[in-house]
């Protein structure tokens, strides 16, 4: 998620409760941008994808009160405060702020058999009790060729890996957020790609929505990159009123407050569809001059949770993974690296 003063970067303008459901879970590994590493399982018999112009079935409810959030014990962050433990005991305990609290996986091109990571992942979420939250992020010509440059290589290629992705969840009930910065990132491209993309993140909601107890919010950047108006179009036309919503400040540092009157100004324009802010590393806002890429002296934002101030917001919950990095940028190692005193930072500086 991008904040930059360029014209074809998004500018800003202006300036459940938590429950600990520790469990054996599998090593997660983030190698690139946001990645899961599978383990190796038998190739999986994968069913006929949904018609896209079948209507999709819509879970109702908010999830994320439905479930408990699921804590990591595995988590980069929790592996960082436990090799610290002795040497350096108040950093550990700084750490432990990111370790105690739940984020979502990233899956995408780095992640293998998509079946297979999003089977182990959800599986061993759920054996738990506690709600996956996945990022699906593969759509072709990935992040206008900048540091999460990728993505699936044709517009049928993504086509059946959102499908397997969507068989992977098979037995549990998941949030997907569908495409960081796929919407507001899109005039990058060509007006015959900018349909195109449209035409398959449509497709994606109606796949997804074929698994009952999938929660889709198709991601709708933040206040400082398009206007409400744009925004409630793109979103129109990328299929969200079969979706839960929307989700916003994916990887940004925009204040929660201005995201929920922009979500609120989306909301109102696309039949009163919910939305999720990620809190990540909002806690003091943006930089002076809107830095997007490992911006300085950022801070963690609200802990995850589904209680709101906005009675459209479903939830504030950390999308961004604490502590990764957003690309070789202001010292920072490539993108979705574990940088420790990045992520040690903003646990020093959060306002609790």
């Amino acid at each position: 998620m991008k904040f930059n003063l360029k014209a074809s970067k998004p500018k800003l303008l202006l300036s459940l409760p938590l429950f600990l459901a520790l469990a054996v879970s599998l090593s997660v590994s983030h190698v690139e941008a946001r990645r899961l590493r599978p383990s190796p399982s038998p190739s999986p018999t994968i069913s006929s994808t949904p018609s896209p112009s079948a209507t999709p079935s819509i879970s109702s409810g908010n999830p994320f009160s439905l479930a408990p959030f699921y804590i990591d014990p595995y988590s980069n962050a929790k592996q960082q405060a436990d090799s610290w433990r002795v040497s350096r005991p108040s950093d550990a305990l700084q750490m432990d702020k990111i370790a105690a609290n739940p984020q979502a996986d990233w899956l995408g091109d780095w992640s293998g058999d998509i079946y297979t990571a999003v089977r182990n992942r959800t599986q061993t979420i759920a054996s738990t009790g506690a709600l996956p939250v996945l990022v699906a992020y593969n759509i072709p010509l990935r992040d206008c060729g900048s540091y999460s440059s990728g993505g699936a290589t044709s517009p049928d290629s993504y086509r059946t890996w959102i499908r397997n992705f969507t068989n992977g969840m098979v037995g549990s009930q998941a949030v997907v957020v569908l495409e960081p910065d796929a919407l507001a990132s899109m005039d990058c491209l060509s007006s015959t790609d900018q349909q195109t993309r449209l035409s398959l993140l449509a497709e994606a909601v109606t796949i997804l929505n074929s698994h009952p107890g999938t929660y889709v919010y198709l991601d709708a950047g933040h206040a400082g990159w398009q206007s409400a108006n744009n925004m409630a179009t793109r979103l129109t036309s990328a299929g969200v009123s079969n979706a839960r919503g929307f989700s916003l400040n994916t990887s940004g540092t925009d204040f929660t407050s201005r995201e929920l009157t922009y979500g609120d100004s989306i909301s109102g324009l696309i039949d009163n569809k919910h939305f999720i802010v990620d809190t990540s590393r909002n806690g003091v806002g943006p930089t002076a001059d809107y830095q997007w890429c490992n911006p300085l002296g950022r801070a963690l934002g609200e802990r995850p949770t589904s209680v709101t101030a906005d009675s459209r917001a479903d939830a504030y919950f950390w999308i961004k993974r604490p502590g990764e990095s957003d690309g070789a940028c202001n010292g920072g190692p490539a993108a979705g690296s574990w940088w420790a005193d990045y992520a040690l930072g903003l646990a020093q500086r959060a306002l609790y």
